[in-house]
C-alpha cells in the first residue's frame, strides 16, 4: 500500500491535537509551531529524535478547521500541503480522517459523511454521549472502519503496572484524578484504566460538590474512584492497589501517548481491523452517561440499564 493519506479536521476551544497529531506524522517547521502559541506542543516536539516521528507510515496532505486563519497555521507548522473550504472536500483525495476535536456533540454529523463514503475515521475522545449516535457508530466500530479513544490509554507511563497487573489476582482498588470536566476529561482515565485492565464494570454512583467524583463497582466488587477535579493544575494521576503491590503513576508524556495513538489508528487503515474491541469504546460511553444519570438521578445506575 502507498503512504497513505490522512485529513485533520479541528478545532475545539483548548484543543491543540491538530497540530499535535499531524506533527507527529508529518514533522513540523518550528518556528510556526512556536509561533502557533501551543507552547506546550513545542516543548515536548522540540526535545524529541527525528527517528520519534511517524514520517514514511502516513502523512497529513488535507487540513479543514472551522476558521481558516487557524487552518492556515495548522497547515504551516505541521507541514500540511492542502487547506481544504469544507471538510468534505476531502472525500476522495484522503484514505481516512482524525477528527481532532473533543467537542462531543459535533462528532455525528462530522463522521457520517466520511463513514459512509466507506473512509476510515478517528474521533478524539469521547466518541458520543448521545444513545442513538452511538447506535449508529456501532457497526464502523465492528467493522474496522472507526476508532476512538484517549491517547492515555497508550500512555508509557503506564507500561509497567500494565504488566504487572497482567499477573495479580487480587486487584482491590483504581483512585485516578484528572483536571477539568468529567464528560471530556473522565475518558482519559477511563481508557487508561481498561487499557491495563480487563472491563466488567456493573454499577457507577457519582456525587457533585466541587468537583464530579465518580466510583465504579466492578462484578467482582473492585471499587475505582475516579475525580474529575474541574480548574486545577495539569493533573492526570492514578494509583493502583493489590494486596501485594501498590502502583503510583502521574502521566506526563503526551507524544509517546499520541504517537502510539496514531499508529494504532494508522494500522486499522491498513489492516481494515479493529485496535480496540467495539464493545469496549461503547462500554466506556456507557460509563460516561451512567455518571451523568447518577448526578441527575441521585442513585446508583447500573450499566445493563444503556443498551446500545
Amino acid at each position: 500500500m502507498n503512504k497513505i493519506k490522512l485529513g485533520i479536521i479541528g478545532l475545539s476551544e483548548g484543543n491543540g491535537h491538530p497540530y499535535s497529531f499531524s506533527a507527529i506524522i508529518n514533522g513540523y517547521d518550528k518556528a510556526a509551531m512556536k509561533a502557533s502559541g501551543w507552547t506546550g506542543i513545542f516543548d515536548y516536539l522540540e526535545i524529541k529524535d527525528e527517528s520519534d516521528f511517524l514520517q514514511g507510515m502516513a502523512e497529513v496532505t488535507h487540513v479543514w478547521t472551522q476558521n481558516h486563519e487557524e487552518s492556515m497555521k495548522i497547515a504551516k507548522a505541521s507541514k500540511i500541503e492542502t487547506i481544504c473550504k469544507d471538510r468534505e472536500e476531502m472525500i476522495g483525495k484522503v484514505d481516512a480522517v482524525i477528527i481532532a476535536r473533543d467537542d462531543h456533540e459535533q462528532h455525528y454529523e462530522m463522521a457520517k459523511p466520511f463513514l459512509e463514503a466507506e473512509i476510515k475515521v478517528f474521533v478524539d475522545k469521547p466518541l458520543s454521549l448521545d444513545i442513538n449516535e452511538l447506535r449508529y457508530f456501532k457497526p464502523y466500530l465492528e467493522n474496522g472502519q472507526l476508532m476512538s479513544c484517549s491517547g492515555l490509554r497508550y500512555a508509557r507511563e503506564l507500561d509497567e503496572t500494565r504488566t504487572w497487573l497482567q499477573e495479580e489476582k487480587d486487584l482491590k482498588l483504581i483512585r485516578t484524578s484528572v483536571l477539568l470536566t468529567w464528560e471530556k476529561y473522565g475518558i482519559h482515565m477511563l481508557d487508561a484504566i481498561f487499557g491495563m485492565i480487563d472491563f466488567n464494570v456493573k454499577s457507577v454512583y457519582a456525587i457533585e460538590g466541587k468537583h464530579k467524583s465518580v466510583m465504579l463497582r466492578t462484578e467482582d466488587d473492585v471499587i475505582m474512584h475516579i475525580d474529575a477535579l474541574g480548574q486545577t493544575v495539569k493533573t492526570f494521576e492514578m494509583s493502583v492497589w493489590s494486596n501485594s503491590r501498590r502502583g503510583a503513576i502521574e502521566i506526563s508524556d503526551n507524544f509517546t501517548a499520541f504517537k502510539r495513538t496514531m499508529y494504532y489508528f494508522i494500522k486499522m487503515v491498513k489492516s481494515g481491523k479493529p485496535q480496540i474491541e467495539s464493545t469496549l469504546t461503547l462500554s466506556i460511553m456507557k460509563v460516561l452517561i451512567a455518571a451523568n444519570m447518577s448526578i441527575d438521578e441521585k442513585r446508583e445506575v447500573f450499566l445493563h440499564e444503556i443498551t446500545i
